[in-house]
């Protein structure tokens, strides 16, 4: 669908809005040839802005339109939320009633609903006002709201705990085992990259003393420690000392919230990698099935087996890990809502802390019936996602964090469970931008968050495993960008 803009300069808000009504659509702005488009109009007369859709679908001309009075002396950024809200929508106005089934999150668009909802709070609603607000305002189903409000809820806490001067830190291992059908990380799989995985690892140690030089100097401290990936555990019990070792070496560790590794794949646990883990104070471990039937596995391209999973959950639990956390995937190829129940089912009777629970997404620059196949999943994904919240619920899990994705399954989302007080600080803090993370390694992305201000900057590293070897001046530069006062 090409689309065109009239009187307001908001192409991200149009083609967001079009995308998450129509995701099988490819949307971008061109003139109208006679197939499907939307134009999207913006005027204002005495203080009175009207936001007008006009599109044609399908051969059917469709119109929806929005009305609202900005209040003056709100700065430029409340302008522009204003009015992208309006012209979303208008589109959302003119589309709906040619939808089949109704969007769970009606016309809300973003990554991060709970930190809109946060946003109403802090502008003077209550908790119970912001969650009708989703409903009445964004058409948000109500239990979408409220997992939005539980969300927010932990955000809210965790905020309450960050320290002055202080950041979290990421740390990325690109490599797997091998890769799995379904991904869409930077990971390259160690059967093709095996030669890169210690040259990386010097760079890696080196980013880490001279990031570590650099906070110090600042008197910068680190609330909460996440190693993810790919899969941390691919290294060995060595290498993953190595680079522990250089972490304590270049940070005050003493005072973490939290310190995560993904171990993620079962097959790359031993017994001897996590004692590495507990001598060096790691707090939290995934291990992460996505689905406990062999099957959906097999398909899914994870050489491991259910039984592996049970397995490395003990090993897990006789190391010494208190707090364990297991990733699930709605959605998978061959999996069913009576196989799903059965996978969330073990994982809650397994007892693990923090559960997470994914809806599959389709990767970017996936063919047209892919996109369409994930679509017609809509309804077993709902059921799904119905089934765990229950589960989840039941079993004394709360929801702590949620993100949206493109291209997800019926346009779902994923959400962080956990028992109560075992929340992952650094899940939300990334997830909601609370403080300044620092990312080291390759396709690392810092994000240099203004408490006070809002405003946040982004700071990439290479990329790819083999584009980060040969970029340490410019992660240098780039690293006292970020950390400068």
């Amino acid at each position: 669908m090409k689309y065109q803009i009239q009187g307001h300069s908001h192409r991200h808000a149009v083609e967001e809005i079009l995308l998450h009504l129509l995701p099988e659509f490819t949307i971008m702005e061109g003139v109208d040839d006679g197939g499907d488009f939307c134009s999207s109009i913006l005027s204002e007369q005495g203080g009175r802005l009207t936001a007008r859709a006009e599109l044609r679908l399908s051969e059917k001309r469709l119109e929806g339109h929005r009305f609202g009075t900005f209040c003056e002396g709100e700065d430029l950024l409340a302008r522009k939320r204003f009015e992208n809200e309006l012209i979303k929508l208008s589109i959302y106005d003119a589309v709906i009633s040619e939808l089949p089934v109704l969007p769970v999150w009606g016309a809300l668009t973003g990554v991060r609903p709970a930190k809109l909802a946060r946003g109403l709070i802090k502008r003077g609603m209550s908790s119970e006002t912001a969650e009708q607000y989703l409903c009445e305002h964004f058409y948000v189903s109500p239990e979408r709201a409220e997992l939005t409000m539980a969300a927010a809820e932990a955000a809210g806490k965790a905020e309450g705990k960050i320290r002055s001067n202080s950041v979290s830190l990421y740390v990325g291992i690109p490599f797997c085992p091998t890769r799995c059908s379904y991904c869409s990380f930077i990971s390259a799989a160690v059967e093709k990259n095996a030669a890169l995985i210690e040259p990386y690892l010097d760079v890696l140690c080196w980013e880490t003393r001279e990031t570590g030089m650099l906070m110090r100097k600042k008197g910068m401290t680190v609330d909460s420690l996440y190693i993810g990936g790919g899969t941390p555990t691919t290294l060995t019990s060595k290498q993953l000392d190595r680079l522990l070792t250089e972490l304590e070496r270049a940070f005050d560790l003493s005072r973490l919230f939290d310190y995560t590794v993904e171990a993620g794949r079962p097959d790359t646990i031993t017994a001897e990698k996590l004692a590495v883990l507990r001598v060096h104070g790691v707090t939290r471990v995934s291990v992460n099935p996505q689905s406990m039937n062999d099957e959906v596995l097999r398909l899914a391209g994870r050489p491991h087996t259910a039984k592996s999973v049970l397995e490395s959950y003990d090993l897990a639990r006789n190391a010494g890990f208190s707090v364990i956390n297991m990733d699930v995937i709605a959605g998978l190829e061959g999996d069913t809502p009576e196989r799903f129940a059965n996978t969330m089912d073990t994982l809650v009777g397994l007892g693990a802390e923090n559960i997470t629970v994914h809806t599959l997404a389709v990767k970017r620059g996936a063919a047209w019936q892919d996109l369409r196949a994930n679509l017609a999943r809509r309804e077993t994904v709902r059921h799904m996602l119905s089934y765990a919240q229950r589960v989840l619920t039941q079993g004394d899990y709360g929801a702590y964090y949620l993100y949206r994705q493109k291209f997800s399954a019926g346009g779902f989302e994923n959400v962080g469970w956990c028992r109560p007080g075992t929340e992952n600080f650094y899940n939300i803090s990334m997830m909601e931008e609370l403080q300044t993370i620092v990312s080291l390694g390759a396709g690392g992305i810092s994000k240099r968050v203004n408490r006070m201000t809002g405003k946040i900057e982004r700071f990439t590293n290479p990329k790819y495993p083999a584009e980060y070897l040969q970029a340490q001046e410019r992660i240098l530069q780039s690293r006292h960008r970020l950390l400068q006062e």
